[in-house]
């Protein structure tokens, strides 16, 4: 099914629900681009596994796996995700899987970014660029083709009408060329049907996404955003994370209102394993009555899930150890994509 009647998402009705809404299960893919990986591979299905058996405890999860693969994740998973085979080229489900939105009446559709590997930098990536459409033919549900480059972890709304997102990532040369913000913003509200962007600057040392907003700011709520930031002062890097901040702090949402915002220091005592290394707390996954959130084995590790507990006190937080994830550029968002809940 598509939405040839309908050019875009919003243009029919729907919108991407915020984070925290409820959902029907959390899509993931199983670890198998073996020259990205190498000798981690087996460490990494294993962090793999250790997030989707989390968020099995409160909500269903299905991990998508290679038909070679697919025995491999069973025997890690726990009995309460389920496994399905399809092709793939890598395991980042957030930025190849489909952007999932409703409309009022409880239907689910698809809302698909093009993909191409980050701008052009892991191949192949034709079976990622393709995922979006094939779960949304697996699920029965109509698509919208967004007109962009892009990814889902460079963008986050809230559900009332505002997008975040970077300037760096979506306006980047290898994904779209001569792309204006002006533009850009409008596919994207298009795409999400929202009506107001929220522009970042980025994170220039992020070379692997190109500053994508899951490793920089999120939502909490409505009017509410939580902003990583680097606490070493007089160092570059917290000057970016600074920059971010100030971007927030000056923008408004879509009614018009400044926004209530939180910091959480990152992750800046853990070990870089590698140049693209992610040691985000931000990026966690919001579940059905839980948090699943990154741990990299360090003291701050406490110090950031007590926060998070107390951001969300209506909400079990699961701290899960990711450094065999991290190395790869992403964290627990990054390899998680929530399908909403609806009516239909």
């Amino acid at each position: 099914m598509s939405g040839d009647a309908f050019p875009t998402a919003k243009a029919a009705g729907f919108y991407m629900p915020a984070e925290w809404e409820r959902h029907e299960r959390c899509w993931m893919a199983w670890p198998c681009r073996l020259d990205f990986w190498g000798d981690n591979l087996a460490a990494t299905r294993q962090a793999y596994a250790d997030v989707a058996n989390a968020i099995g405890e409160f909500e269903p999860v299905t991990m998508l796996a290679t038909p070679r693969d697919a025995d491999s994740a069973r025997r890690l998973c726990s009995n309460k995700v389920a496994v399905l085979a399809t092709d793939l080229d890598d395991s980042w489900t957030r930025d190849s899987g489909p952007n999932f939105v409703v409309n009022d009446a409880g239907e689910l559709a698809a809302s698909i970014f093009h993909f191409n590997a980050w701008g052009k930098k892991h191949e192949p990536w034709a079976k990622d660029a393709a995922l979006g459409h094939r779960l949304a033919e697996y699920l029965g549900i109509r698509t919208f083709s967004s007109g962009v480059f892009m990814e889902g972890g460079g963008i986050n709304v809230d559900g009332c009408g505002t997008v975040l997102t970077t300037e760096q990532c979506i306006l980047n040369a290898n994904r779209n060329p001569g792309l204006t913000r002006d533009e850009a913003a409008k596919i994207l509200c298009n795409a999400l049907g929202t009506s107001n962007v929220v522009w970042l600057p980025g994170d220039p040392e992020d070379t692997e996404t190109d500053g994508h907003v899951d490793g920089i700011a999120c939502f909490l709520q409505p009017g509410k955003v939580l902003v990583e930031v680097c606490p070493a002062r007089g160092t570059e890097r917290y000057d970016n994370t600074q920059a971010n901040l100030d971007a927030v702090r000056n923008a408004r949402d879509a009614d018009g209102n400044s926004f209530d915002v939180e910091i959480i220091e990152e992750a800046y005592e853990a070990e870089m394993r590698s140049d693209i290394f992610a040691s985000s707390y931000i990026n966690f996954y919001i579940a059905n009555g839980g948090i699943v959130m990154p741990g990299f084995g360090i003291d701050r590790d406490q110090d950031a899930r007590e926060q998070l507990a107390t951001l969300f006190p209506d909400r079990d937080v699961v701290q899960v150890n990711i450094s065999d994830i991290a190395l790869g550029g992403g964290g627990i968002h990054c390899i998680t994509q929530q399908q909403p809940a609806t009516a239909a």
